[in-house]
């Protein structure tokens, strides 16, 4: 990739480089080739304009003679260029040089037949005599319709090829500043496109090396800056989808950790109490029976290991379907209090049911809604010592707020968004004493969100937990629906 940018900063360096010098070639070239024209074209007007007043001032003359050729020497010092007068015959008559060298040399017939027919003419003319071409013109010398024969106006053409010669010379250094200028120009902007190029060449391979913290800084608000911003979001999402991997595959290993450590606990024991009863270590038949207990508590401690986990699976891939109908809550509530009832009573436990005098039905799973309400109030019996545990709901809004507090353990505050998760224990230090699944109130996450409902927790390290729940009313589910 490094290659490759510095290949893109020689392709637009040359590439701009050869624009610039073929469009100021070109421009050169033109503006040489309109320049000359327009010189020439400027030169043989004004030529003919002063032609024509030559033939003005001397077209009483008809015939040569000191006095016009006086006029002629006059006019040329007035013009600054020579004059020569050629008549009937194409044949050089006067010139307003002091020496009369040219006197009596032909001119072209082509050129004097069209002057003496009255239509002016402008040709290079290679003298013999003088070295370099002349630019001339010619135009009838007479008056009115009488032509005497014809004046030619000429002037080297030295001068405006020098004038050429310096005007390309100016193009040529105009030219050469140009291509300094523009390499200095296309340098700068060349390097300007690749090193962010080159920039996020290295972030991208940094990202393809899966350091997806890396980021792009490119402070341009062009096209390459769009690309940047596209790789940062891009990596962006990469690192969200590898920490969420990350985090899944910590799920993964501390549910298999938790599964394995679950049912190793309850099958030891049931190993132990077997291979005891196979030796005959166990003789008298109350302590069978106790073995036997063991055993088969152990035995339900795997069933509800397996059942809570087949019921977690489900909800989570969307496989369980919700009987809904409208419910009484209090009704509910009171089967579930007298479910706990004799256990509460056993450890100390103060169990009320706080109910309003009309409380709205909700429309749920009748046995969902009593799953959700065990798992609390069996972490509540099961974390509480002494106080008490109050099963409470009430109207609001849309929904029918159901509550469970009691005056337990608590939670810590490092622990509270936690307890949500599969396998999470809150008592991880008495779990030998409190068995249980760990799996409890994930499920009751799963289906309080299957029913459309909230939930929430308070808690206190030591002062007890208050564990709510939200579940639409019928009222509200008839409005939505």
């Amino acid at each position: 990739m490094l290659g490759t940018s510095k290949s893109i900063f020689r392709r637009l360096l040359f590439s701009f480089l050869a624009t610039v010098l073929v469009g100021l070639g070109i421009s050169g070239l033109l503006i040489s080739l309109f320049a000359r024209e327009y010189i020439y074209d400027s030169k043989e007007e004004e030529m003919l304009r002063m032609a024509k007043k030559v033939n003005v001032a001397i077209q009483d003359y008809d015939k040569v003679n000191k006095r016009l050729v006086d006029q002629l020497v006059s006019l040329d010092q007035a013009f600054d260029t020579r004059i020569w007068l050629f008549d009937q015959d194409g044949k050089i008559v006067a010139t307003s040089m002091k020496d009369e060298v040219f006197t009596g040399k032909s001119i072209a017939v082509s050129i004097a037949d069209k002057v003496l027919k009255g239509k002016s003419a402008v040709t290079e003319l290679q003298i013999e005599g003088l070295e370099d071409p002349m630019l001339s013109v010619a135009v009838p010398w007479g008056e009115g319709e009488e032509v005497y024969g014809g004046i030619i106006l000429h002037a080297p053409i030295e001068g405006i090829e020098k004038t050429f010669g310096q005007m390309r010379e100016t193009i040529l250094w105009a030219t050469l500043f140009g291509v300094l200028l523009s390499t200095a120009m296309v340098s700068y902007l060349s390097w300007s496109i690749s090193r962010p190029l080159r920039t996020i060449e290295r972030t991208a391979a940094e990202i393809g090396r899966g350091n997806y913290a890396e980021r792009v800084h490119v402070d341009t608000s062009d096209e390459i800056g769009d690309v940047a911003q596209t790789i940062n979001t891009m990596a962006e999402k990469l690192e969200k989808v590898e920490q969420e991997r990350h985090h899944l595959e910590q799920v993964r290993n501390d549910f298999l950790a938790n599964v394995s450590h679950e049912l190793r606990t309850p099958l030891t024991a049931i190993q132990g109490f077997l291979e005891a009863l196979q030796d005959g270590l166990v003789e008298e038949e109350e302590a069978r029976q106790k073995y036997y207990a063991v055993m088969y508590s152990e035995t339900m401690q795997v069933n509800r290991l397996v059942d809570d986990l087949m019921d977690l699976m489900k909800l989570e891939n969307n496989e369980i379907n919700l009987a809904k109908f409208p419910v009484d809550v209090g009704e509910v509530m009171g089967k579930v209090a007298f479910a706990f009832r004799a256990e509460t009573e056993e450890k100390g436990i103060a169990l009320h049911v706080e109910l309003p005098d009309e409380l709205p039905k909700i429309y749920a799973d009748r046995d969902r809604v009593a799953q959700i309400l065990k798992n609390f109030v069996k972490n509540a019996v099961k974390f509480t010592e002494q106080g008490e545990i109050r099963i409470r709901a009430e109207a609001e809004d849309a929904y029918v707020r159901i509550q469970v507090a009691d005056t337990g353990i608590g939670i810590s505050q490092e622990d509270v968004h936690r307890i949500w998760e599969r396998f999470f224990k809150v008592d991880r230090g008495r779990s030998k004493n409190n068995k249980g699944t760990g799996l409890g109130l994930a499920i009751v996450k799963e289906l309080v969100e299957l029913h459309d409902g909230k939930w929430k927790v308070e808690s206190e390290l030591g002062e007890g937990s208050t564990f709510t729940v939200w579940l639409p009313t019928v009222a509200s589910y008839r409005q939505t629906t």
